[in-house]
Order: structure tokens, then C-alpha cells, then sequence
């Protein structure tokens, strides 16, 4: 399989992007990158952490970050919600994966062998079902599925497996013991496009979707008026998320993702929600992205 990192010609006189992903070569957050950015020069960077994703971003080092924002199994992933808004990143667009999570281990080993499997809390959440079968085999936590490969092949570790990605299976010469062992096939991750516009423009008169931020008091009909005055300008409601604001007691920082088909009248509905809100923020004016099978 040809490495994402160099999928063209370093002849070719296209600049190259660098995206800036959490986890190693092989993650998912990688081939979340190659299906977004399929026709264009990329270089992918990775960073062990989101909040260290977010720090390359703003530094410049890069020129894009993909973050995971939710799992249609594990839900949302909280800490990015708070990255996103206090990074002042804007999303430029989405991608939607689906995971297909595999059991890897170093060349010969076999399911009996292994006693220890490391991969992502939300990996081994996954796939907990298959486990059942094998209550002797340790699951652990790790800061990430690919890196868990690479040091099963770094370290040559026997008796001990990964779950991750076919691409991280290949790209540090793992066999697959077991493929797609998560418990619900239906297994999807959504992925934010990111860029750091500097205090430019962002608007995207183009965009059918975009994710908004606002803060409500702990009052009666707050949350009502704002979802009646989106209603009322044709504004589809796709996704809420809230989280407690630290040290305002019973007050909250929402996150909606609104689908639309007439700009405008999404702009104006924007404007028509501010009295009810404090704190509003666009955090990005995109197309609705497409699926994809890992």
C-alpha cells in the first residue's frame, strides 16, 4: 500500500500541504486525511495529542489540522468542543469514516498467543464484545491505535496485539489476526477540517452546513426561543451538544451544527438568535461531508 505521506510524485510542482493529525502514521485520523484531501499534494504531521494538533495549527507549522469531533457509537469527544472554541480555528469542512477496527500482531503470533492488546480507550470500547470470548487476554489503554502498532514492531513485542487500522497493519508489517472485530459495523467517526484563518474572512456563501457556538443563562424558554427562531428561518438542527461553563454556575456553552439550503436565511437566523445568547460564534461555514469505508 503506498504511504499517504508520499501518495505523489516529489517531482511534482503542486505545494504541498502539511496536515497536522493526533496519532502516528497509520491512524485513522491519516486515511480520514487522504479521503478529504484525495487530489491534492499532502504531508501528514502527527502529533501525539489533540491539544498538541491544535498548538502546531496555530504556530503555523502546518497548514490544515484534522480532528475526530465525535463516534456514532462512543459519542461526542468533549475536550475537542473546548479546543475548537478556545483555539479560534475555523472548520472548513468534514469527512465521515468508517471504522473497521483489526486485531494486529507481530508475523506468526496467533489469537492464542496473545495475552495484552493496547490500542485507544475508544478503540477497546469498541470491540469489547469480541473480547468476551478471550478473558484472558488484557485490554489496555493507549494514546493511540497506531501508535500501538508501531510499538508492537519497534519493540517486537510477542504475546501482545493492537487494534488498528489495516493501514497501520501494513505500514509497520503486522498481521491481521482478527479484521473488523468492532461490535457494531455501523461505526462511524466524524472528522473536522481545520485551518487557522488569522482574523480573516471566513464566510463560505457556498456552504450548506455549518457549527455554531453560543452560551445560555439557566433560565426558562432560553433553549426554546433560540431552536423556534431557527425553526422559523428553515434551519435544520443536525447536531446539539452543551457543556457546563466552568465557574458560572448552571449556565452552558452550546454547540449546534445547522444544515441549510438558503445562506441568507441561515445568516439571519444567526443574527435573530444573538439576543437570546451571549457569546455567539461561527465556527465554520462548509459542505456536509461524505462517507467513506476505511
Amino acid at each position: 500500500m503506498m504511504q499517504l505521506q508520499n501518495r505523489k510524485m516529489s517531482t511534482s510542482k503542486e505545494k504541498v500541504k502539511r496536515i497536522a493529525i493526533q496519532g502516528g502514521y497509520g491512524a485513522f485520523h491519516e486515511i480520514a486525511a487522504m479521503r478529504y484531501f484525495s487530489d491534492e499534494n499532502i504531508e501528514i504531521v502527527p502529533r501525539n495529542t489533540f491539544k498538541d494538533l491544535f498548538a502546531a495549527l496555530k504556530a503555523g507549522k502546518v497548514d490544515y489540522g484534522i480532528t475526530a469531533i465525535e463516534n456514532s457509537l462512543a459519542g461526542s469527544i468533549l475536550p475537542n468542543y473546548t479546543l475548537l472554541l478556545e483555539s479560534n480555528m475555523k472548520i472548513i469542512g468534514e469527512v465521515y469514516l468508517r471504522i473497521r477496527q483489526n486485531l494486529v500482531a507481530l508475523p506468526g503470533q496467533k489469537i492464542s498467543d496473545i495475552r495484552e492488546v493496547y490500542s485507544h480507550p475508544m478503540a477497546l470500547l469498541q470491540c469489547q464484545k469480541y473480547f468476551e470470548d478471550y478473558p484472558e487476554i488484557k485490554l489496555i489503554d493507549s494514546i493511540d491505535t497506531a501508535l500501538s502498532a508501531k510499538e508492537i514492531a519497534d519493540k517486537q513485542l510477542t504475546g501482545t496485539g493492537a487494534i488498528a487500522s489495516t493501514l497501520a497493519a501494513a505500514k509497520y508489517g503486522l498481521d491481521t489476526l482478527a479484521a473488523s472485530i468492532e461490535t457494531n459495523k455501523n461505526n462511524y467517526t466524524r472528522f473536522l477540517i481545520l485551518e487557522d484563518k488569522n482574523g480573516k474572512g471566513y464566510e463560505n456563501a457556498d456552504a450548506l452546513k455549518s457549527s455554531v457556538s453560543f452560551a445560555l443563562a439557566h433560565e426558562i424558554g432560553c433553549l426554546s426561543k433560540v431552536l423556534s427562531i431557527l425553526t422559523f428561518y428553515g434551519i435544520n438542527l443536525s447536531k446539539i451538544q452543551s457543556m457546563p461553563i466552568i465557574g458560572r454556575d448552571w449556565e452552558y456553552q452550546f454547540y449546534v451544527d445547522l444544515e441549510f439550503d438558503n445562506y441568507d436565511r441561515y445568516r439571519q437566523s444567526v443574527k435573530a438568535i444573538e439576543p437570546f445568547t451571549s457569546n455567539v460564534c461561527i465556527l465554520g461555514e462548509y459542505t456536509k461531508g461524505n462517507v467513506y469505508v476505511e
